[in-house]
């Protein structure tokens, strides 16, 4: 039994005073009771949290997922933990298809592998069957409409192993990809896109429940013949079955903005993301994501003409001090977005501190930096 006691474990959107106990892999219980345990450890004066969920990561630490080695995988992961993240999903980029099952091989190795330190959930594809309007730094000459013998294919053989795919919607004829997708457990987020309101009720259907980096590539109100049509952005504040994933980096929404998304959204359906290039948490200041080349200058990933971001920098408690001390939310507030509303998404057992959750616990000071890790209640 493992007993730790601080006056800021954050339940429920608040600050408990009193002890968190884990039993094995899950939590016991948080009670004021001052009760005997085996290990004890006081963080008084320190925020005791949920582990942080990152669900859209390509890499950090100098180590990507994509054009990569099971061995890379592992190493990010795990450099991600240093920062708090005790859950990830490890995210590859368009690129030949090949290469992007290759990917998602090497993250079924690494899960295998028992090396990875924090819960690999699974892979989340990031493409290929994206809008070239909407195609961001992803590299345009990998984008394709969905092919069914590919996607078949790789579900077929590391379904098991994939937990989310990102795609455009008006390129899914009929929602079938969507469809295939959520039959087979893995959740449909509308990314990259230039869709339209009518073709993403087509995608809601289907089951598509989120969409990928909420104005980053995503589609506004457009005009036909002078009739306005909704986009995506539209559609998300629209339709309560979406759930949004910001980056909130610092820098590709601004606060303002992001106060706006939360006024209209709610917390609820809000899922924050790093959306993070290998180069997070290092010193490398240029390189290429899977054919884009980019540099690092203002604290951002940015293509070369300087015209888009191209990536972020950030690691997953950047997320919790930008909307704590630019957007005025509640710290507990802020942490519900990077723990309990990706793990309800996931369906994890995880996210809460509450009696029966997996001992997924960390522990950071005012400042959101990260001090202590439990990942299912062994310290890492």
């Amino acid at each position: 039994m493992i007993k730790i006691k601080s006056d800021k474990i954050i339940v429920n959107e608040d600050l408990f005073d009193g002890f968190l106990y884990i039993d094995g892999d899950k939590i016991s219980k948080v009670t004021k009771e001052d009760l005997s345990a085996d290990e004890f450890f006081d963080f008084t004066g320190y925020y005791v949290s949920p582990g942080f969920i990152e669900t859209h990561s390509h890499g950090t630490g100098g180590y990507a997922y994509t054009y990569a080695t099971a061995d890379d995988v592992i190493n990010a992961c795990n450099f991600h933990a240093k920062f708090g993240v005790t859950s990830i999903c490890p995210t590859s980029s368009a690129a030949p298809f090949p290469v992007m099952k290759e990917a998602v091989e090497n993250v079924s190795i690494a899960k295998k592998s028992g090396k990875v330190k924090p819960n690999l959930i699974g892979a989340h594809l990031e493409g290929p069957y994206f809008s070239r309007k909407q195609a961001g730094a992803q590299c345009p000459t990998h984008i394709t409409p969905p092919v069914k013998k590919d996607y078949e294919s790789l579900i077929s053989e590391y379904g098991d192993c994939i937990s989310r795919w990102s795609y455009a919607p008006e390129l899914d004829v009929g929602g079938e990809f969507c469809k295939y997708l959520t039959s087979h457990n893995i959740i449909a987020s509308a990314g990259h896109t230039d869709a339209t309101y009518e073709d993403m009720k087509v995608a809601i259907e289907n089951g598509c429940n989120l969409v990928t980096h909420l104005y980053s590539c995503t589609s506004t109100v457009t005009r036909d013949k002078g009739f306005r049509i909704l986009g995506v952005i539209e559609s998300a504040f629209l339709r309560d079955e979406l759930s949004v994933e910001l980056i909130c980096d610092g820098k590709h929404l601004p606060p303002d903005l992001i106060k706006m998304i939360l006024k209209i959204k709610g917390t609820d359906k809000v899922i924050l993301t790093t959306d993070s290039s290998y180069v997070a948490g290092s010193n490398i200041k240029e390189g290429n994501l899977t054919g884009t080349p980019f540099i690092v200058e203002d604290g951002v990933c940015k293509l070369l003409d300087r015209s888009a971001f191209a990536a972020s920098c950030a690691t997953a408690n950047v997320l919790v001090r930008t909307l704590s001390r630019d957007c005025g939310v509640s710290i507990p507030t802020a942490v519900k977005m990077l723990t309990k509303n990706p793990a309800k998404l996931l369906s994890l057992n995880k996210g809460v501190l509450e009696s029966g959750k997996d001992a997924d616990v960390i522990v950071f000071d005012n400042d959101i930096n990260v001090s202590k890790v439990f990942v299912l209640g062994k310290a890492i």
